[in-house]
């Protein structure tokens, strides 16, 4: 039995407290009243239930032909020194998982990742819903393969055989991205127009076709007034923000900087990025999902859009709350409470309750952010194999002293 002690983090409260994990089960059988014993050192750390990333690219499959930029393994180990105890991969890889065999392929590679992976299966102009309940992801715009719409009517007739499913969708409207291609610079190729539209048709296909819906990475100001009313007239619809829409804006780009600083949507004004910041804050925006893209140096320097964040993923939380004064909850409600509710209907029945909450029966993986020591993010410290950090150099307030998975202890900070 592991007990840890110290200030307990739920989405609701904090408190002083104690955890109990069965390291057989790997689920919490026990939460009660501190009393000065704990097998590991909390000191200075505000113990959060194991944060889950439901949006990352983890680019491993049967063809094998992008591994070399991250696997399950290594994005396990990633994950690790993030305090993620649990992520959902996209489906964008060369060998798609659209179908059954696919999926299950795909899934037999995941079982070694160190954390556990919710897999998404994908939509594109002619697929149709597995066998079996999983969720989804459409792409509107360009993507690898063919998973990917060029017009509105293409995505609504494929969708139309999704009724009812869980589908989250990449919002960039593929006519407008067509028509701004020969524009200077990436920016200007991938305008907020194209995200405003492609959300409207986004929550126009939840709202015909009865989907739980999930936008993805949301970057534009202007379209956070769209989700709210449509969370106000009952749509089943949830949001998603990333570590650099949050920290980064187009006032930070330079011509050295910019092929790192390269993602689809790309980085928005400062007004945007404020925006976002307070819709995370209030409960619009529903999750910090990293879309963590392990690209190589070189591939960036060539233009391939995307930057990997699981590494920095729990800093990135103490960041929030100390240069941003985000109260712990509001913390735990963004990183675990939302994102076990995300993955709790796709989960094995050994998960128990699920992810997310500190709580009797909840699964026994824990994030401990120590809130006394910063830290500077250095190249050599990374462990996703892709090997660098947007953030290199930043110092931050805070980050994960461990990650505790299903009642096993995993130290991270030396």
């Amino acid at each position: 039995m592991l007990r840890v002690e110290g200030t307990i983090v739920n989405h609701d409260r904090v408190y002083n407290g104690a955890v109990e994990i069965d390291e057989v089960t790997g689920l919490i059988v026990n939460v009660g009243e501190a009393t000065g014993h704990s097998d590991i050192d909390t000191k200075g750390c505000l113990i959060f239930p194991g944060f889950g990333d439901v949006h990352i690219h983890a680019r491993e499959d049967s063809s094998g032909l992008e591994s070399y930029k991250e696997d399950f393994t290594t994005v396990g180990q990633a994950a690790l020194q993030g305090g993620v105890a649990h992520v959902a991969d996209m489906p964008n890889n060369r060998i798609a998982p659209v179908d059954d065999a696919r999926y299950e392929a795909k899934e037999a590679l995941a079982a070694k990742c160190a954390v556990h992976v919710t897999l998404y299966a994908g939509i594109g102009p002619h697929t149709r819903p597995l066998t079996r309940h999983v969720p989804y992801k459409a792409f509107m715009g360009p993507s690898v393969g063919d998973l990917f719409f060029s017009s509105q009517e293409e995505l609504e007739r494929a969708i139309g055989f999704y009724r009812g499913k869980n589908v989250s969708f990449h919002c960039e409207d593929p006519v407008i991205l067509n028509e701004s291609k020969g524009e200077p610079t990436h920016e200007q190729r991938r305008p907020a127009r194209a995200e405003l539209t492609a959300t409207e048709f986004a929550l126009y296909l939840i709202e015909k076709y009865e989907l739980q819906g999930k936008l993805c990475h949301y970057s534009v100001g202007q379209g956070l007034p769209k989700i709210a009313a449509a969370k106000a007239r009952g749509l089943r619809v949830t949001c998603e923000v990333t570590p650099h829409h949050l920290f980064f804006d187009t006032t930070d780009l330079t011509d050295e900087n910019r092929p790192w600083l390269q993602m689809n949507p790309p980085l928005r004004a400062p007004e945007d990025r404020t925006a976002l910041i307070e819709a995370l804050r209030n409960g619009l925006i529903d999750y910090i999902a990293t879309d963590h893209a392990p690209h190589t140096h070189e591939e960036n320097a060539k233009g391939i859009s995307g930057v990997p964040h699981l590494d920095t993923y729990g800093a990135f939380a103490a960041w929030l709350i100390k240069e941003h004064h985000f109260t712990p909850e509001q913390i735990a409600r963004v990183c675990a409470f939302n994102p076990g509710n995300f993955v709790r209907e796709f989960l094995p029945a050994d998960c128990g309750e699920g992810f997310g909450v500190i709580a009797p029966g909840y699964v026994g993986s824990l994030t401990l952010l120590d809130m006394e020591t910063p830290w500077t993010v250095q190249r050599e410290e990374v462990k996703t194999k892709c090997a660098w950090s947007p953030f290199e150099g930043f110092t931050f307030p805070g980050r994960v002293r461990s990650t505790v998975i299903r009642g096993k202890v995993h130290g991270v900070a030396s």
